[in-house]
């Protein structure tokens, strides 16, 4: 599998790339909080809400997926004349998106997904919204602003929710005057009239969808049934390349050259939520870079593999896909652990908004032993995540001085993460943490050794502090000494 960093490699950038998407504009809002205790009015929890988080949605989620690769978007969509698509447009400015392609109508509101969510645990959806086809005034704007940006563009994605924007008319529009000036068109689509798609570039259903559209309502997720299926629909529409998401079952690639069943990696799947968004991102991505349609398709299927292992809605990120490409994150308890700080800050607000405590310690763990095992293991107890902060080579040399440390700090890290306990690794270069758990703000911060807890570097930006008693038999100092000890004939120390 070619990675997207060995794409970049040979010119072929994400950066490069600018994507139009024409679709349905939701904005998804999400309420977190704990559930305590049930109503006394109703057999039903009540929700006690602690914070609450928008997002783009529909649309512009894939907007979100293109952005998070690095590309650029042309979103081009409705939104209505209140609150709620105010917010839309604040945050595609909050990420350097082009708003000139939304237009405002007057006469219905912005489409609005609540999700009301207890931990990690999705109680309830409430859906906003009018789903009438765009009228012909608002369908004139928006194929305005479509011919508008469609010179600059690589792509396009027309990104159909059902909620009015992706209209017959609308659709034939995009497609006919995209594929006349040699731009390819992926759809992700609804409904069960694909009349509208005819001669696209790309279709995207998932197995539902196909069914749906085949009129097979019984139609099982075996991959020769699928394919049966796929390439008669493909060919009855005209659509030269058939992508088919199949859940567990990975995806098949349905064209005129046959077929390729791509074979999903296990994960944890959590939330299903914005997959598909994810696939024509990437696809619509890599395929303007130049890339192979059998590599997209399996760059899509590790993209959708990650992001249905979050919680929510949200985009996949290139240092995600690069990994994930290269099989490092593969291997859950060793590299993809250590992130920067900006992914590691980015992390531990994903997990604090599923409800997750999150723990922290840190420190220099030169030589690991047993008393930083147990010390590690503990932290973790105290929450869900751990977060290790771990001092960087120049950090440790101004603490313990010359000579130290023994290992550099990407061995350290890299023995960190193979722990079981240790769910992130994050380097910083200052002599305290201070200033990346001010960014963190975790829940609770760990620290082995006899301090008092108003000692403890960075305390004050978590709500608890905990001291952990250390294993007296075992020191790093101790261990350098004797080490020393044994190549010179001399007895070693036992410091700290």
């Amino acid at each position: 599998m070619i990675s997207p960093a060995a794409c970049r490699g040979t010119g072929n950038d994400p950066g490069d790339v600018l994507v139009l998407v024409f679709g349905d504009m939701i904005l998804d809002r999400y309420c977190f909080g704990d559930v305590e205790r049930i109503s006394p009015e109703a057999p039903v929890p009540i929700l006690r809400v602690t914070h609450e988080k928008y997002i783009l949605g529909g649309a512009g989620n894939v907007v979100s997926n293109l952005r998070g690769l690095g590309a650029a978007a042309f979103p081009v969509g409705l939104v209505g004349n209140d609150a709620q698509g105010v917010r839309i447009l604040d945050l595609l400015s909050e990420t350097g998106v082009a708003r000139e392609g939304i237009h405002v109508s007057e006469v219905r509101p912005t489409s609005q997904k609540t999700r009301m969510v207890s931990g990690r645990q999705q109680m309830v959806r409430m859906d906003t919204e009018e789903t009438f086809a765009a009228s012909p005034e608002e369908s004139s704007a928006l194929v305005a602003a479509f011919r508008a940006g469609l010179p600059r563009c690589s792509a396009v994605i027309l990104s159909d929710y059902g909620k009015g924007t992706c209209s017959p008319a609308n659709c034939r529009a995009v497609i006919e005057e995209a594929l006349s000036a040699g731009v390819p068109v992926i759809v992700d689509p609804k409904g069960p009239d694909w009349e509208k798609y005819r001669g696209a570039s790309w279709v995207t259903p998932n197995l539902k969808e196909l069914a749906e559209a085949s009129g097979l309502a019984g139609l099982s997720n075996d991959d020769d049934e699928v394919a049966r299926a796929g390439q008669d629909i493909r060919v009855r529409y005209g659509i030269p390349h058939l992508l088919v998401t199949r859940s567990e079952a990975g995806m098949t690639l349905l064209s005129d050259e046959g077929e390729l069943h791509v074979r999903s990696v296990a994960r944890e799947v959590f939330d299903v939520s914005g997959a598909g968004d994810t696939v024509v991102a990437v696809l619509a991505a890599f395929l303007a870079c130049g890339l192979s349609a059998a590599d997209a398709v399996g760059l899509a299927n590790i993209a959708a593999g990650i992001v249905v292992g979050k919680s929510g809605t949200r985009p996949i990120l290139a240092a995600e896909l690069d990994d994930a490409a290269d099989g490092r994150n593969r291997r859950a308890s060793s590299a993809g652990k250590i992130l920067g700080e900006e992914g590691a800050v980015r992390r531990v607000l994903e997990w604090k908004e599923e409800g997750l405590k999150v723990s922290a310690t840190n420190g220099c763990f030169d030589i690991l032993h047993p008393g930083h095992v147990a010390c590690l293991e503990d932290a973790a107890a105290y929450g869900d995540r751990l977060v290790v902060a771990l001092n960087s080579d120049g950090s440790v040399r101004r603490l313990k001085g010359p000579g130290r440390p023994v290992n550099p700090e990407s061995a350290r890290a890299r023995v960190l993460a193979g722990l079981a306990a240790v769910d992130l690794v994050v380097i910083f270069g200052e002599d305290t943490p201070d200033r990346i758990y001010g960014r963190m703000r975790p829940d609770v911060v760990c620290k082995g050794g006899d301090y008092a807890a108003d000692q403890v570097a960075g305390g004050e930006f978590a709500g608890k502090v905990v001291i952990i008693p250390m294993t007296e038999s075992f020191s790093t100092s101790g261990i350098v000494e004797r080490i020393k000890g044994e190549n010179t004939g001399t007895a070693g120390g036992n410091a700290d």
